[in-house]
């Protein structure tokens, strides 16, 4: 995901029934795998485990037979809670992904800017909620330059670029993200979007126009009750997070989506800098989630096959 309003499948036969647990005011909901008795490790003994790449993993992993996700549910279709239960495209790709390695991966929602922080101090082994991958974030800067910690890697799954979607009937007459000089903008706080219209806004001035008022909230469900209220004239997202709003909220009545994505780049899995062998693992499954076909029945499932990719890559965003 990159960030803010973008700024962002079910179940299958023998999938473990998706846990919900509320732990210290955080909202803990599991995505389980299909798991077999060979697919938890007894004592650590990882000869038991028959998926294709559990020789791969740390031994760590293989003896908890467990990947603590973070995740920042609110970007349907890529992760969104519903009837308690994390659901998505993030979701299912994690379970075609635990096949492969023989483990299943835990979703925790929290905060989106909150993440990585998180997955740096050990809470969680990865994240993984439609964040963009760029240079910014592989090596810990803040939006000056400043470095603020060791960044992570990124193991890249998926290609989403930057949407504007405004109330049904677009009052305004947006027709892309050039139009927002002088108006208000709404988007979730820490995305790259965030970042995309803070670009717009110096552009603006610098062509003589108004700066953007750019109206930035915790999560992306205020930024779109912004839009539809109309304190904002747009909001911005994740393209496929757009499409997937204008389709759905209020059986298609509420936004629609104006002109085409642009600056497309690459979501990736998060993991921490030191967690190599992890990270490797990883790269391995999604590209033996991509050759048995089980990644594009995910994305297809979810609407979302316009940002499937032919291989993953490690730190490919720029």
């Amino acid at each position: 995901m990159t960030a803010s309003t973008l700024s962002r499948s079910t179940a299958k036969s023998r999938i473990a029934a998706v846990c919900a647990v509320a732990v210290a005011g955080t909202l803990l909901l599991t995505a389980c795998g299909d798991q077999t008795d060979s697919a938890s490790t007894k004592d650590g003994a990882a000869s038991e485990n028959s998926a294709p790449l559990f020789d791969k993993l740390p031994e760590k992993y293989q003896k908890s037979g467990v990947i603590k996700v973070g995740t920042n549910a609110e970007y349907a279709p890529m992760e969104s809670v519903e009837n308690g239960k994390i659901v998505g495209v993030d979701p299912d790709l994690a379970e075609a992904l635990g096949k492969q390695l023989g483990v299943k991966f835990e979703f925790t929602s929290g905060s989106f800017d909150g993440l990585i922080t998180a997955l740096n101090t050990g809470r969680h082994d990865i994240a993984m909620s439609s964040i963009t991958d760029n240079k910014q974030r592989q090596e810990g800067l803040d939006d000056s330059g400043k470095k603020l910690g060791k960044g992570v890697d990124f193991v890249d799954y998926f290609l989403a670029g930057t949407a504007v979607y405004t109330k049904k009937g677009n009052p305004e007459g947006i027709k892309s993200i050039e139009d927002l000089c002088g108006k208000g903008a709404a988007v979730q706080r820490g995305t790259t979007y965030e970042k995309a219209l803070k670009k717009q806004s110096t552009a603006c001035t610098d062509g003589g126009e108004k700066a953007i008022d750019i109206q930035s909230f915790e999560n992306d469900t205020e930024a779109q009750t912004r839009v539809k209220s109309g304190g904002a004239v747009a909001g911005v997202n994740d393209y496929p997070v757009a499409l997937d709003l204008a389709r759905k909220a209020n059986g298609g009545k509420d936004f629609e989506v104006v002109g085409e994505q642009v600056d497309a780049g690459p979501f990736g899995i998060a993991v921490n800098k030191d967690n190599t062998e992890l990270r490797d693992a990883l790269q391995e499954a999604v590209d033996a989630i991509i050759a048995d076909g089980s990644y594009k029945k995910v994305l297809d499932k979810w609407g979302a096959g316009t940002g499937a990719i032919d291989m993953a890559a490690i730190n490919g965003g720029k």
